[in-house]
């Protein structure tokens, strides 16, 4: 047997010791508000499934159409053999979506992050990030080879000292989140803008967990600030309100037209199933015509953060349907998702790298979909727990 990996499972026993060792649930039946993880029926408040499209009807069907004329994979690179009508049918429903003048659909939003920053800036550019954002934007600034810096989360002073020096680059990207993964609050985005504008600085902004949701139209938080004439560069995810799986970029006809021929991930990677592209289509057209899918959202997550206020959680400062339960330690975060689990109720614990060290907590991701009797039932859980 060979044994140069046998540091492994002392690495591993580490991170059991410190609570951080992660292991896979199985989920079995369709992504709803009421699943089974590892054979047992549970509420489930651990999909980013925003809207409860994930199982829509529809959006099968849509599916199914696209698999009877296109099959199951795309067969190439969208560059090579890979781009089909279903993805520039996406796009274009994108970008009317977006009010953009193009949008370029990525395999994932992982891929769409590190692709887009990536080709934006490179050697003798500076990147600054919110130290809050999601690990892709992070890769995305370290693969880039720019000069990366971190700004302490939402301080804008602290980014303006960071700006004041950026006349020695060549270019200069600001990159954030829109609303934040795990805080499940607000990047200050008239704030950025302001800055990026006095700064002479392209301001990237990423909508994964905002899009469908946020906004009049449900564009996200741009649209909601009103700032889409003045952020250059706009990334989402179809894997989260969507339903589905996927990242796009949206911006300007010559930003997509760059990122085709300078996004390594866009042009390396085989292009996503046909299928899956016309279901994200039909998810855009059932985000547009049923806006009281977010309003519903946005009002049972307005009341919920109240109760769990009342209740004495910390729940950080959170302003919408993502709501961490700050705990602090690892152990106190796995313990407590145990117990709610033995109750039918399911929120995943977040523990370090994916949060700061001492903010570990449980993620409760709130959905169109969860009824008021799913609402009441988890925080029964939690005061049992508590």
């Amino acid at each position: 047997m060979c044994t140069v990996l046998h540091w492994i499972d002392e690495e591993l026993q580490r991170l059991a010791t410190q609570g951080l060792l992660r292991s896979r649930r199985i989920r079995t039946g369709p992504q709803g508000t009421v699943c089974n993880i590892d054979g047992k029926p549970v509420i489930n408040f651990g999909s980013n499934d925003y809207l409860g499209l994930a199982g829509d009807p529809r959006l099968a069907a849509a599916a199914r159409a696209a698999l009877r004329r296109e099959g199951t994979g795309s067969g190439a690179s969208p560059l090579v053999s890979g781009y089909s009508r279903y993805h520039r049918l996406l796009e274009r429903r994108l970008a009317a979506f977006e009010a953009t003048e193009a949008a370029l659909v990525c395999v994932s939003g992982y891929a769409a992050n590190v692709g887009t920053v990536a080709a934006l800036v490179g050697p003798g550019d500076l990147v600054i990030s919110d130290a809050h954002n999601h690990a892709s934007l992070l890769d995305g600034c370290r693969l880039s080879r720019a000069d990366f810096r971190v700004y302490p989360h939402c301080d804008m002073e602290a980014l303006e000292r960071l700006l004041r020096r950026s006349d020695r680059y060549r270019r200069c990207l600001i990159v954030t989140d829109t609303l934040f993964s795990m805080d499940g609050d607000f990047a200050p985005l008239p704030e950025l803008a302001h800055l990026a504008d006095r700064y002479q600085a392209m301001l990237l902004v990423d909508e994964a967990h905002a899009t469908g949701v946020l906004g009049q139209d449900g564009r996200g938080l741009v649209e909601f600030f009103g700032l889409e004439d003045r952020v250059a560069v706009r990334i989402g995810t179809l894997s989260k309100a969507l339903g589905c799986v996927g990242g796009f970029v949206v911006g300007s006809k010559s930003l997509v037209d760059w990122l085709v021929n300078r996004a390594r991930p866009y042009i390396f990677s085989t292009a996503m199933p046909p299928p899956v592209a016309a279901a994200a289509a039909a998810a855009i057209s059932i985000v547009r015509s049923e806006p009281q899918r977010r309003r519903h959202l946005l009002q049972q997550a307005d009341l919920l953060r109240q109760q769990l206020s009342r209740m004495g959680w910390n729940i950080g400062r959170s302003a919408s349907h993502i709501i961490p339960l700050v705990v602090g330690a690892p152990h106190r975060a796995t313990v407590l998702a145990a117990q709610l689990l033995r109750r039918g109720v399911f929120v995943p614990p977040i523990r370090p790298p994916a949060v700061p060290e001492g903010q570990s907590c449980l993620r409760i991701s709130l959905t169109a979909a969860h009824s008021d009797d799913h609402v009441a039932q988890l925080i029964d859980a939690l005061a049992a727990a508590g």
